[in-house]
């Protein structure tokens, strides 16, 4: 089953077209790494599937609900009760955590719960408090952000996006802002979610991580899919030259 459909998206910023054409499903349970050069549209190409961003034109579907119709070469989104369903269905985590500072934990967990799906506080409590076990943090319910890590705040980011039981989860560089020891717990934590067949679509520079547990890896540049295959397979043996020098170029930068 199709969770999340993109036809011929396209995005532009002034002159500039950011992404062009681009054609992306993603089905129940797969994991989906979206690789490329900084500046190539990824993080737009999320954005616009998250309607954080408008897009141009195109069509966008999560489940049986369209949300973007692409008509006469422009985008036209659906009716506001539509887009809330569609909204519904995902979760987002950002590379910069983007919790309420003023929040506590627990607060910035079951607020969108509470607020946006009118669920009962007692409901939502419930399940954070499982979420925050699940992340190894138990204890820090009643903490402020202030207080954490930028590896514990990111597991609180991951857990939020959780607890609206998404049909999907995004990643915009879940670990770009951590250190490389707390790069590894975000990692741990995205694998045990895919081991339970959590649908993820994951932008990432973490190509080793991309080749172990994504299903499949797209690659992109210049806003366009230069290639997409099985993970494993695309990584170790690329058949484009473009992918095949950006991971050349990076193999040199670990080294």
């Amino acid at each position: 089953m199709e969770v999340l459909r993109i036809e011929h998206l396209k995005k532009s910023f002034g002159p500039l077209a950011v992404l062009q054409d681009i054609s992306l499903s993603v089905s129940q349970g797969e994991v989906v790494a979206i690789i490329g050069p900084s500046g190539s549209g990824k993080s737009t190409l999320l954005r616009c599937a998250t309607m954080l961003e408008t897009m141009d034109d195109g069509n966008l579907f999560y489940l049986d609900k369209q949300a973007v119709a692409s008509e006469n070469g422009q985008a036209v989104y659906a009716s506001p009760a539509v887009l809330k369903e569609c909204r519904a269905q995902f979760g987002l985590v950002f590379q910069n955590f983007n919790l309420f500072p003023h929040y506590s934990v627990l607060k910035n967990i079951i607020d969108a719960p509470i607020s946006v799906q009118k669920r009962k506080k007692e409901e939502a409590t419930a399940q954070a408090m499982d979420l925050l076990a699940r992340m190894g943090l138990q204890d820090k319910a009643n903490a402020y952000p202030y207080q954490l890590s930028g590896g514990q705040q990111q597991r609180v980011s991951i857990a939020r996006a959780l607890c609206l039981n998404p049909a999907i989860l995004f990643f915009d560089e879940p670990t770009s802002a951590l250190d490389p020891e707390l790069t590894g717990e975000i990692l741990k934590v995205i694998r045990d979610l895919a081991a339970e067949e959590m649908t993820m679509v994951i932008v990432t520079h973490e190509i080793d991580f991309a080749r172990h547990v994504a299903d499949r890896v797209v690659f992109i540049a210049d806003g366009q899919i230069v290639e997409q295959g099985d993970a494993k397979a695309l990584i170790d043996n690329p058949q484009n030259e473009r992918t095949k020098a950006f991971l050349r170029r990076l193999q040199r930068e670990e080294e």
